[in-house]
């Protein structure tokens, strides 16, 4: 018996994906905004034969985005059996748009009403039996955040195997009815999956992927021409300005209706603590210095308060116990010195020097999942609209760059939920610019070793920095490449709300998951390769360090920085292998000064002064960014071209700005 499939559908931010992991048990990425949900994902159902598919949010079926696109393909194309639709109980009325086009597709249907706990405190009541009268198919009010209803919508799936609801036949008026008849019939011998009624009103309404599909066929230009007589007698009997508008206002009082006959507004009981908190935290005044203010409070968390002491505590774990036994294994064993150099010089040390900044990474994204689940970060697009519009971009532009934060490249995937083309490119090339996690051991080093009063405000500037490079990034290409595009913001605010303890130690688990994999693979692999190429040399193995491969290879490019301050081969060798990863800097630097990472810091405290300490860090922020990176950027962007470009103005970027700062350093006496 083959396994039912069941999508997930409904507006941005309205739960979804945390209803996904209810039904299934397993975790997806969770933050209160939109645009998180970039491309649809598949578990399988708690106790039932079935998979459910989480689709990305969607205003319309109609698409202006390229994460909407994925649903309208998906509705047009795929044969799935049944779908879930997730409706914001407290943002009713607009949410019920997607829920009339989807019953007017024709297919089993179940309404998800989540979020009644925010409706009940805005003081609306929302009679569910009278709602499910008259759309005709199960409403179901549930909150996916504690799981409340979700026993009940588990009982409505398994009916939905053997029922079908009716197909929504909403009157258009004269016109518009007239041309679908036309439509369906011109349709009618063509093998499409859906209601015919359904394809021709979504061609009339401009549904450009709609219109792909059509396009192939001889008939498109009949197709086209009852669109077009359509709109012509719309416009001069109704004085209507279009088709979509007229189809829009149709539905739109359909639903008003709606509403009134199944919501009950008591406005002594509206709780409007969230439009207060707003007054405050997106004040065009107050607004920025709040976020700068929260993101300062952050990294003293990360690296004076909190993290700091804990990287210590396994700083000191992995360099005394775990290298003790280590050490006293291989030798009772019987290991040869290859192997033993191997093991203590290369993985242990290559391996372990990342591994020992974990403590600061979970502190960090702890921060970051606080601020999501709250309800923040989306207010943060609202402050920082402002300023994007200053260069061309909007608010939303500002989502992308706040998932770089924790890595590039889930940032520039998330671009896709931008709806301009112009925006979402510029977006993709300033994410790399982002201070992702993969960066956050070199600060803490460098940071550490040379700034300990100030490791803070250090690494605070160093992520201000580049955002501001990225600011001048897009506003060179909104100036010139892009200046006769303009640009549009659509965005949701949640309400605020209390983070669920369980939600933020989940999220912060799927992120920080992510760098101890890296520490498994790419850093353990490339720590072995960095190991060897400094244990190997022209002579023969076992060979000083100053004539190994790694130093003849690092000798080679070190003149290119010696402008910047850092000319020396180690350093060179270093930001090589970093563009692999970030993190295997400190892997091979471990590595090359042949110390463990705690005496690493007043190691190289004799090698750098805090000047180009700080230059050194601004390099490893701007210069090119790491191979995932650049491989999301050439998938996402579909060209040779714009990678190229996030390659070169990265490293021109950061040669640039360093040489400024270390040539204007060095005359003020620093």
């Amino acid at each position: 018996m083959t396994a039912q499939q069941i999508a997930l559908i409904g507006n941005p931010n309205t739960g979804k994906t945390c209803l996904f992991n209810a039904l299934t048990g397993s975790y997806q990425y969770v933050g209160n905004w939109s645009g998180v949900t970039v491309e649809k994902k598949v578990g399988y159902l708690r106790n039932q034969q079935g998979t459910l598919i989480d689709l990305p949010g969607i205003y319309s079926v109609n698409p202006i985005s390229a994460d909407e696109a994925v649903v309208t393909d998906f509705l047009i194309q795929e044969d799935c059996a049944s779908f879930v639709n997730i409706v914001d109980a407290s943002q009713l009325k607009r949410n019920l748009h997607v829920t009339i086009q989807l019953l007017e597709r024709g297919k089993n249907l179940i309404v998800g009403l989540n979020m009644i706990d925010v409706a009940k405190k805005r003081g609306a009541v929302i009679d569910s039996a009278r709602l499910q009268e008259t759309l005709g198919v199960p409403v179901v009010p549930i909150i996916a955040r504690t799981e409340q209803g979700i026993d009940q919508l588990n009982q409505q799936l398994k009916k939905s195997k053997s029922t079908t609801n009716d197909v929504l036949s909403l009157y258009y008026g004269t016109i518009i009815e007239r041309a679908i008849q036309e439509m369906e019939e011109e349709l009618a011998p063509l093998p499409i999956k859906v209601s015919k009624r359904w394809i021709a009103l979504q061609f009339l309404d401009g549904n450009q992927h709609v219109e792909k599909l059509l396009d192939s066929e001889e008939n498109f230009d009949v197709f086209e021409n009852i669109r077009e007589k359509a709109e012509q007698k719309l416009k001069k009997e109704q004085r209507v300005a279009s088709l979509t508008q007229h189809i829009h206002d149709t539905r739109e009082s359909y639903i008003e209706k709606l509403v009134q006959n199944s919501v009950v507004v008591n406005t002594s009981r509206t709780n409007n603590w969230t439009e207060k908190i707003d007054s405050i935290v997106t004040n065009k005044f107050l607004g920025i210095p709040i976020f700068l203010l929260l993101m300062y409070v952050m990294f003293m968390l990360t690296f004076d308060w909190l993290g700091f002491p804990l990287s210590d505590l396994l700083d000191a774990f992995i360099a005394g116990p775990i290298t003790f036994v280590l050490e006293n294994t291989l030798e009772l064993i019987g290991a040869s010195t290859f192997i033993q150099s191997l093991i203590l010089d290369g993985i242990v040390a290559g391996v372990g020097g990342v591994l020992v900044f974990v403590p600061q990474i979970f502190v960090l994204f702890f921060c970051l999942s606080l601020l999501e689940d709250s309800g923040y970060m989306a207010r943060v697009t609202i402050v920082m609209d402002r300023l994007m519009q200053t260069i061309g971009l909007n608010g939303k532009s500002f989502i992308p760059l706040i998932i770089g934060f924790g890595c590039n490249v889930p940032g520039v995937m998330a671009a896709r939920s931008i709806e301009q083309p112009k925006d979402r490119l510029v977006t993709m090339m300033m994410t790399p610019f982002m201070s992702c996690s993969a960066r956050l051991p070199v600060y803490a080093l460098f940071a550490g070793a040379f700034f300990a009063s100030n490791q803070a405000l250090v690494v605070l500037s160093l992520y201000v920095l580049g955002i501001v490079v990225a600011l001048i990034l897009a506003k060179f290409l909104s100036s010139t490449t892009f200046k006769e595009q303009k640009s549009l913001f659509i965005m949701e605010l949640p309400p605020y709300r209390l983070p669920q303890w369980r939600t933020l130690w989940r999220a912060t688990w799927e992120k920080g998951k992510g760098f101890i994999r890296k520490a498994g693979t790419y850093i353990f692999g490339g720590s072995v390769l960095i190991w060897f190429l400094s244990y190997a040399g022209p002579s023969g193995l076992a060979v000083e360090m100053d004539e190994s491969y790694l130093a003849m290879i690092g000798g080679v490019i070190a003149p290119i920085f010696e402008p910047l301050g850092f000319g020396t081969w180690q350093a060179s060798a270093a930001l090589l292998t970093g563009v692999l990863a970030k993190e295997i800097v400190v892997s091979t630097m471990s590595i090359i000064y042949f110390v463990p990472e705690m005496e690493l810091q007043s190691f190289l405290s004799d090698q750098f002064t805090p000047l180009i300490a700080y230059g050194f860090m601004a390099f490893i922020l701007l210069y090119i960014p790491c191979l995932a990176t650049v491989a999301a950027v050439r998938k996402e962007t579909h060209s040779r071209k714009w990678t190229f470009l996030s390659i070169v103005y990265g490293f021109v970027s950061a040669y640039v700005l360093v040489f400024v700062i270390y040539q204007v350093g060095k005359l003020l006496g620093y």
